[in-house]
């Protein structure tokens, strides 16, 4: 762990949830999620690696799941990145990370099950953040079925606007390009990639998603954009998995930092809220870690890119 990691470095919604561990815990987890968030982009599989002793140390965190299904899917392990993202909605509630869970199941191969999974929220409850990341991870179902039209209908939702930008819309722009340079459409996808290009510049430096630039540009008028229409189907059921002991069975395998043990003698935070014993199914475990503790609680809140972008 490097010296200049503290765990004030963690976003402050994070923070919150970790209240419920010992403070001691509560530390060491912390730091691993910064160092998870420091890695991600650049060394996803130590990133992963930290991820994953945050998970021993508090795995029924909501955050800490989220953290752990993030990393999976950004080290293309896309089957305990689906596990832990319905792990996480499970405790947590939030469908905001129903992007990555549709884009998961295209990873293992299932883009019929992706559609299914997308059908299954009311978009209108996701951020317009979420809209778009699920319109494009919708998109590329639809294009791995071969369906390139309904593929780019996926993606003509309110957000698709040539003439106001937010940091998602460059995202949102070149899957656009994507789809009609697959349908022939050149020129057309040419216009949205340079689009594309100009909100990525715009947004370089990561405003808030609700501001919006105003693009004024000859010519290109917007194209017909409507709602993609919604099956009227109740939430998918689930498979209630807990998360895959065997995933991390083999400490030295990971080469994960080595934590500090706390016993059940000096960390109360070993039993759920109501005092109840942890279920070991219910824990990520690994071999010769036994020591280190797991905290319970249920709370989050969080968002991630799709795979396409």
């Amino acid at each position: 762990m490097p010296d200049d990691v503290e765990p004030r470095d963690l976003d402050k919604v994070a923070r919150n949830e970790l209240k419920t561990l010992s403070k001691e815990n509560a530390d060491w987890v912390a730091k691993h999620l910064v160092m998870a968030s420091r890695l991600i982009e650049d060394d996803p599989e130590l990133a992963h690696r930290h991820a994953m002793s945050a998970a021993r140390r508090a795995g029924r965190i909501a955050v800490v799941r989220e953290s752990l299904a993030i990393t999976a899917y950004e080290t293309g392990d896309y089957a305990l990145a689906l596990r832990e993202l319905r792990t996480f909605r499970r405790i947590s509630g939030s469908d905001e990370q129903l992007p990555l869970m549709v884009d998961s199941e295209r990873g293992v191969g299932r883009p019929e099950k992706a559609l299914e999974l997308g059908r299954s929220v009311d978009r209108s409850t996701l951020t317009p953040a979420s809209q778009v990341s699920l319109a494009i991870a919708m998109s590329g179902a639809r294009l791995d079925l071969g369906s390139a039209e309904l593929a780019l209908g996926e993606l003509e939702i309110p957000q698709l606007d040539p003439d106001r930008a937010f940091s998602y819309s460059a995202a949102l722009y070149d899957a656009y390009a994507e789809v009609l340079s697959e349908l022939g459409r050149d020129d057309e996808a040419a216009v949205w990639r340079r689009r594309a290009t100009v909100a990525g510049e715009l947004f370089g430096d990561g405003p808030d998603e609700d501001e919006t630039i105003v693009i004024i540009e000859e010519g290109g008028d917007a194209p017909e954009g409507s709602d993609v229409d919604e099956a009227d189907l109740d939430e998918a059921d689930l498979d209630e998995s807990e998360l895959d002991d065997a995933a991390l069975e083999d400490d030295a395998a990971l080469d994960a930092p080595e934590l500090e043990p706390v016993t059940d003698d000096d960390d109360p935070d070993h039993a759920d809220s109501e005092g109840v014993a942890l279920d070991s199914d219910d824990e990520p475990a690994v071999d010769g870690d036994e020591e280190n503790p797991t905290d319970t609680e249920e709370d989050a809140d969080g968002v991630v890119r799709p795979h396409e972008d």
